[in-house]
């Protein structure tokens, strides 16, 4: 099992008890849901950060293709009449 660490979190009282809820009807402790949580949020924070980089760095590079706000609006307008 990979090693573990303690932190400690500050929660309104509300999602403590939603979260103690939780661990009660789901078995398992509020340390394990908490944990999972946050790994999640993480897990899908990362990504979108790295996507970001990505895009920012293709943005910056040499090649990037850049269009003209008015050409992406006359496009747009030729394409999807309503």
């Amino acid at each position: 099992m990979a090693q573990s660490e303690t932190v400690t979190i500050r929660l309104p009282a509300a999602i403590k008890a939603k979260l103690e809820a939780l661990a009660v009807s789901t078995n398992r402790s509020k340390s394990w849901l908490a944990a999972q949580a946050i790994a999640a949020y993480v897990e899908e924070h990362s990504w979108q950060i790295q996507q970001i980089e990505e895009a920012v760095a293709l943005a910056e590079s040499d090649r990037a293709v850049w269009v003209e706000g008015a050409e992406v609006d006359e496009w747009l307008s030729s394409n999807y009449r309503s």
